[in-house]
């Protein structure tokens, strides 16, 4: 089974108020040493995933640099990270390779740089078309810098190109929401990710939010209902639009749908480079499913040399975790193949959960497949609760690398608030 490559750039222009992500402004003389610390780290791939136990691919076909905002790297340093990717791992033709870029920051030489290292699709940073919801957040750009950035990657031959929006900005209206998802469908790009205001702690405008307070134009934030509404719009709009929804917060024309991402979801291995990266590779040993592990989130303990956290996925684990991610994708899951995989009796004992679900108006079954409905897309966090019954420090644990690694819940409440849909980048 192919691999994933995910590469963290946890740098950017500005930190934005809403961000809650291990990135930050550095001075650029911390670059060289984190890509040295990053290249040093796929050079000893085989190493470490040995010391973790994991069985480590060769054959890469999806290669991922999120953040962050990796272009704001110089062009030199992007080369080098691509450059110790393709030496230690065997990257496939027509490898799906992606690289996030904050709108106004393609200059000329990064966006040859892209080329030369065989960039074929690019995600946006964009939240909003609307400048006024853009700027209170922190955001530098314009709607006419997101519209000359998409002249640019297609004058270059980059047309696979993915628009992240985030609905429950402050001051974002039902008509402004309106105004971003007409825009973002005007603009032909194939693919396009929802997230959701995510509140909490860890970033400025949650914390404010949490407080009752009106920095960072907190008090202009749209209340719940609000929120899942413009989710549900989203949903229904960009359907209408031939941008199918294929998981819980990612619409794509047929045949864009990111093959990165879609690794995570449906548990295929994957191997994480750079600060708080996450990795999960099949065991070497066979006595447990998977391993997972991850650097530290700090800047300066990853480029110290910090030690990597381990988690062991045992096959109980793995049975709870095919069926939180499996349920993310529009799909759903499979009962069949999972019976084959962990056995009919594990099975089994979730059909009485499932035939639950099914009554609640959560699930569908359709032949031998479950799925969520759109009701339970917006409760999905209830569905994913009821098959997670593992003990409570693995639970923690998984949580923790699904926030970063492709399965970020929403809320028991409509659409998720207080906590983020999981968009284009599900390392993040």
């Amino acid at each position: 089974m192919s691999l994933g490559v995910y590469v963290s750039v946890p740098f950017c222009r500005t930190k934005c108020s809403y961000c809650n992500f291990a990135s930050d402004v550095v001075s650029r003389a911390v670059f060289d040493r984190y890509v040295d610390r990053v290249c040093a780290d796929i050079e000893n791939a085989p190493q470490i995933a040995a010391e973790m136990g994991g069985q480590m691919e060769r054959t890469v076909d999806s290669i991922y640099l999120g953040g962050g905002t990796p272009t704001v790297l110089e062009a030199a340093q992007l080369e080098r990270i691509f450059a110790a990717v393709r030496a230690q791992f065997d990257v496939v033709a027509g490898a799906e390779i992606t690289v996030e870029c904050a709108p106004g920051t393609l200059t000329a030489a990064t966006l040859d740089s892209l080329l030369r290292c065989g960039v074929n699709r690019v995600s946006l940073g964009v939240q909003s078309f609307v400048d006024q919801e853009a700027a209170a957040v922190g955001r530098l750009h314009k709607r006419a810098t997101v519209l000359e950035d998409f002249v640019r990657l297609r004058a270059a031959g980059i047309t696979n190109i993915n628009i992240d929006l985030i609905a429950g900005l402050p001051h974002q209206t039902a008509e402004s929401w309106e105004f971003s998802l007409a825009e973002a469908i005007a603009t032909g790009a194939p693919h396009v990710s929802v997230y959701m205001l995510e509140v909490d702690e860890d970033s400025r405008l949650g914390r404010e939010l949490l407080a009752g307070g009106v920095r960072y134009h907190a008090h202009f934030v749209p209340d719940e209902e609000a929120v899942a509404d413009f989710y549900v719009a989203a949903c229904e709009r960009l359907q209408s639009a031939g941008i199918g929804q294929y998981e819980i917060s990612n619409f794509a024309r047929q045949g864009f749908e990111s093959r990165h991402n879609l690794k995570y979801w449906t548990r295929e291995p994957y191997f994480g480079f750079g600060v708080d990266a996450h990795s999960m590779l099949v065991s070497a040993t066979g006595e447990i499913d998977a391993v997972r592990f991850a650097p530290s989130d700090s800047l300066e303990q990853y480029v110290s040399g910090a030690p990597v956290q381990r988690t062991v996925v045992s096959n109980e684990a793995a049975l709870e975790e095919s069926f939180f991610l499996g349920l993310r994708l529009t799909r759903g899951i499979n009962l069949p193949e999972l019976a084959a995989r962990f056995g009919g009796e594990a099975i089994e004992n979730t059909h009485t959960t499932i035939a639950e679900l099914i009554d609640c108006g959560l699930m569908e079954q359709q032949g031998d497949t479950v799925h969520l409905t759109s009701r339970g897309r917006l409760l999905s966090n209830e569905v994913f609760e009821r098959f997670i019954v593992a003990d409570e420090v693995a639970r923690r644990s998984f949580a923790k690398h699904q926030k970063s690694a492709g399965g970020e819940l929403l809320a028991n409440h409509p659409v998720g608030w207080g906590e983020s849909l999981n968009a284009d980048n599900p390392q993040r």
